[in-house]
């Protein structure tokens, strides 16, 4: 999630902005506006939610979308995710075409979005996905167990209640399978530390890494269980294998990560 004029103004656009669709569902005002090859999805007056490459639409062409990438690639080889939070779904796509996985699940509070990103932001379809619209505190329970757990719950006011709900978080790190992952985009605070640094320490025993990124946010890679480590070279292996696919590197990524503090 970033302001307007920060994301325009990091992927270069210098096109005049064109407004396709402006819809208003019980949550709020969704946009999507197309400048140049990007199309961006808006909640509120001026709030980007997701940035979309329309030519290839698994393309992430921010920082914080890449680390909740490398976040997936924590685990040496997930089948199953579940992502909390859909956007413009590049994530997804992303984690479809690079990671092995089998089956991935999608709660999306907003219909109206999910309409919107197969419509207008490029989201396909894929045999090994399945798609659920609802409130994720009220479907996680029924979800399934997953190698990898993706949360990514934000509105035009900021990250979600769910974000700092400690029963909440808890859920959701007991629906990892062993060896899982939560991977969790949190906002950042002024001296950089996650919004809700010590309901987060104390959550997870400051058993955890953080990555933050140029936008403003902290990614924080969680793992299933205290005996659980991060795997720096396992992980760097991953990402060096990957780069040439990606057409982008996550050494900087990598390089940044940090233990809770």
């Amino acid at each position: 999630m970033k302001r307007r004029m920060e994301g325009r103004n990091e992927v270069g656009m210098k096109e005049e902005e064109r407004l396709l669709i402006e819809v208003k569902d019980a949550f709020g005002i969704i946009r999507v506006i197309e400048m140049g090859a990007y199309r961006f999805l808006e909640f509120g007056d001026a709030v980007e939610q997701s940035c979309v490459f329309m030519s290839d639409p698994s393309w992430l062409e921010y920082d914080y979308t890449r680390a909740m990438l490398l976040g997936g690639l924590c685990h040496a080889a997930p089948e199953t995710a579940l992502f909390l939070g859909l956007g413009a779904g590049s994530l997804p796509q992303a984690c479809l075409r690079f990671l092995p996985l089998e089956d991935v699940e999608i709660i999306e509070l907003r219909r109206d979005v999910l309409r919107l990103s197969q419509d207008l932001l490029g989201f396909r379809d894929d045999p090994r996905l399945t798609l659920r619209i609802g409130d994720a505190t009220a479907l996680l329970a029924s979800a399934e167990s997953a190698d990898l757990i993706f949360i990514d719950l934000y509105t035009d006011n900021g990250p979600s209640a769910e974000h700092l709900a400690w029963t909440f978080l808890e859920q959701c790190r007991d629906k990892l399978n062993f060896g899982g992952w939560l991977v969790i985009n949190q906002w950042a605070t002024r001296d950089g530390q996650p919004l809700g640094a010590a309901l987060l320490r104390g959550l997870f025993l400051r058993h955890y890494w953080e990555c933050p990124v140029r936008e403003g946010n902290v990614v924080l890679l969680v793992p299933a269980d205290l005996d659980q480590a991060l795997d720096f070279a396992a992980l760097q292996s991953r990402a060096d294998a990957l780069a040439p696919l990606l057409g982008y590197s996550l050494d900087e990524l990598i390089r940044s990560l940090r233990p809770a503090s």
